[in-house]
């Protein structure tokens, strides 16, 4: 077996596993036979909290660990910079604010807090792309534009929820990194843009393997890197959204699971994207799970053990690895 294969079925069978032990740990234990006899009969009052309380948040976090990574593999191809990340350049952060503001408006709309979150996330994009642009694309001033303008949607964020009120309070939980009390409505809003937004992601490879290319040979190829750009950004931007939206801020996820992709199954997108959305879910689910766990009954936010476990590991494989993008 070579070594894709093999990383595809380790990710596989740790994930699955994660998810088994996800849902029968906790403060409220049930057994593997417990667990499938409850839900199929709905008679065992253990496994009916567990499907109401903790299956929606796995699904979540599943899903919006895969919408994080998927969307750093892409913001890293359009960039040609392996420092991308939606938390980093402030996707995710004018996501989250534009969700705050829009809910707090138009709290009837929920199930379009993607949407809105889209939009956010886009005005960041498009504030760092512009802004970064001086007779090319410049990867070290783009990282330092984009830390600025991360900076100013957390700034007006944090402001936001100042206001002390009740409409901050709630509009504060839509985008907390806290992913206890989601619902299954919470699961229909990022199960559905997410299915979305992935496919769009598998259905780019070849145009991301493109854009490695010097733009002149991109363009030989009969391939018009603007156009290229602007639609892989918009599903990028798309996916950061979904997942802030509904799970909340996470650092590092965009940013470890591409590079830690193409140490184990190389540079090509068809086999990258996917991958990489496997290996976020399983990183974002099991921060979720340790932070449900270690301290139960209370909790520690997942972001704050993505961060722990993402901080310490991204230096070790950057210390480790001379190959850190597209060689």
């Amino acid at each position: 077996m070579n070594k894709r294969i093999i990383s595809f079925v380790t990710i596989i069978i740790l994930l699955v596993s994660v998810i088994l032990f996800s849902a029968m740990s906790g403060s409220i234990r049930v057994t593997f036979m417990e667990l499938i006899q409850g839900l199929i009969s709905g008679t065992n009052n253990d496994v009916e909290v567990v499907k109401d309380l903790r299956l929606p948040r796995i699904i979540i976090a599943i899903f919006a660990g895969a919408a994080l990574s998927v969307s750093g593999v892409l913001i890293q191809a359009v960039m040609r910079n392996p420092l991308a990340e939606p938390g980093i350049i402030g996707v995710s952060s004018g996501a989250g604010f534009m969700s705050m503001l829009m809910i707090s408006i138009f709290p009837t709309l929920f199930f379009y807090t993607p949407l809105f979150a889209f939009l956010g996330g886009a005005i960041a994009f498009f504030l760092v792309y512009s802004f970064s642009w001086k007779s090319g694309l410049d990867p070290l001033r783009m990282i330092l534009i984009g830390v600025a303008i991360n900076a100013i949607f957390t700034s007006l964020s944090q402001t936001f929820n100042y206001r002390g009120s009740y409409t901050s309070s709630m509009v504060q939980e839509v985008t907390t990194s806290t992913l206890s009390m989601k619902k299954w409505a919470d699961v229909e809003i990022i199960v559905v843009y997410g299915t979305i937004g992935l496919i769009f992601a598998c259905l780019v490879f070849a145009w991301c393997n493109y854009l490695a290319l010097e733009d002149k040979t991109v363009k030989s190829l009969g391939l018009n890197v603007n156009i290229a750009r602007f639609v892989i950004s918009s599903i990028a931007v798309l996916l950061a959204g979904i997942a802030t939206a509904t799970a909340g801020l996470f650092l590092f996820v965009g940013l470890l699971v591409p590079h830690i992709g193409r140490i184990l199954v190389g540079t090509d997108h068809k086999v990258l994207i996917p991958f990489s959305a496997l290996l976020g879910s399983l990183l974002i689910l099991l921060s979720d799970t340790l932070g449900r766990i270690i301290i139960a009954p209370n909790e520690i936010p997942a972001s704050i053990i993505m961060a722990l476990i993402g901080g310490p590991f991204l230096i070790f494989l950057l210390r480790k690895s001379d190959r850190v993008y597209g060689t």
